[in-house]
């Protein structure tokens, strides 16, 4: 079973140390009673010469006795497939795994971190559009689905998750834990009007891509990715994080996740302005007003839903905003960035509409 160390492990901070520790012991223990690595594959991203490959190398149990489960696939990628949250966290991952990636014709090895992530830019001759992409371990191989933006669009569409598009109250620690890992997927419950809205932003130009950005855990892509398409969103890519541990400290903060990420993709897309859309019971309006700031000509807009007095009191212990959050809309129409916000999506469409923002156009500047 791989699991090589690396010569990074004696700067990892201690907590680090210590979950490594546990993980090779469980992986051990697990890889005696005959369980075998496969990948979850998770949904990337590119442009013409390059694809974002996204993906996690674990450990799954043996098929039962007449099975024919290949052991390289992820159990729970089944489209309709219902599971409670904590069973999607159940995982074992494997460290310094070999996978190789087949994108149209290049093929390339990359090797998984210690937390059996795949996170890894290759090169590649896909066309712009949705493609499928081939990952494979010793076990058997896999296909991801990747999406190549056309050069010729200027606008994208980030978004949220907990909270934006599905009800959840995340940022209240217990209520995350229960909405995580107890809560049933099919009891989960989308914002009102918000797939509509995205509908209606893309209907004039589906090439436009959309990226749901959220501190939730990569453990819960599967389930998050049949509630978007159970519930009308647009497909698009997921940018997640993995709890616990980091190289660093005891826990991951959300919000640097949020700004590396939104910082790539300028970085990445030179050329297209984003519709920003996220909560104000988070630090959502916070970090979008940072980057309006920097870089408005690559922010199309700020769109920021209001949770009611109750969804604030679960989700940040107050009945009202915060201070940072209600003052976000000063700080983003002062880089000269439209802002909307609306306890809905259809108040949010009628104020976007009202500003002038159409991701159809060629060109969001006229």
């Amino acid at each position: 079973m791989p699991h090589p160390t690396s010569s990074d492990d004696d700067r990892l901070h201690r907590s680090a140390r210590f979950e490594d520790v546990v993980n090779r012991r469980v992986a051990h223990w697990l890889w005696a009673r005959g369980w075998r690595t496969r990948i979850e594959p998770f949904t990337g991203y590119g442009a013409p010469g390059w694809v974002r490959v996204l993906a996690r190398v674990v450990l799954s149990p043996p098929p039962p006795p007449g099975a024919a489960q290949t052991p390289a696939l992820a159990p729970h990628d089944e489209p309709h497939r219902s599971v409670r949250g904590w069973r999607s966290l159940a995982t074992a991952q494997v460290k310094g795994a070999i996978v190789e990636v087949r994108a149209g014709a290049s093929v390339h090895r990359v090797t998984s971190d210690r937390g059996g992530y795949v996170d890894a830019v290759v090169a590649s001759d896909l066309a712009p559009g949705w493609h499928d992409i081939q990952l494979t371990v010793a076990t058997g191989s896999v296909t991801a689905r990747v999406f190549v933006v056309d050069p010729q669009v200027r606008a994208g569409l980030v978004s949220d998750i907990d909270d934006t598009v599905m009800v959840t109250w995340a940022p209240r620690l217990l209520l995350a834990i229960w909405n995580t890992l107890v809560l049933h997927e099919h009891a989960r419950r989308p914002v009102p009007g918000m797939s509509r809205l995205y509908q209606q932003l893309l209907r004039e130009d589906p090439r436009v891509p959309v990226l749901y950005l959220s501190t939730g855990a990569w453990n819960a892509a599967p389930a998050l990715q049949r509630f978007l398409r159970r519930t009308g969103y647009p497909a698009g890519p997921m940018l997640l994080t993995d709890w616990g541990p980091t190289n660093t400290g005891w826990f991951r903060r959300g919000a640097d996740h949020k700004r590396a990420s939104l910082r790539r993709l300028v970085a990445e897309f030179p050329d297209i302005r984003w519709l920003l859309v996220g909560d104000d019971g988070q630090r959502d309006p916070e970090i979008y007003a940072e980057l309006a700031a920097e870089r408005p000509d690559l922010v199309r807009a700020v769109a920021i839903r209001r949770l009611s007095g109750a969804e604030q009191t679960l989700a940040r212990g107050a009945p009202v905003p915060s201070p940072d959050a209600s003052d976000a809309r000063s700080r983003v129409t002062a880089a000269g960035v439209p802002f909307a916000s609306g306890p809905d999506g259809e108040h949010l469409g009628r104020e976007l509409r009202a500003a002038g923002v159409d991701l159809s156009s060629p060109d969001p500047t006229d």
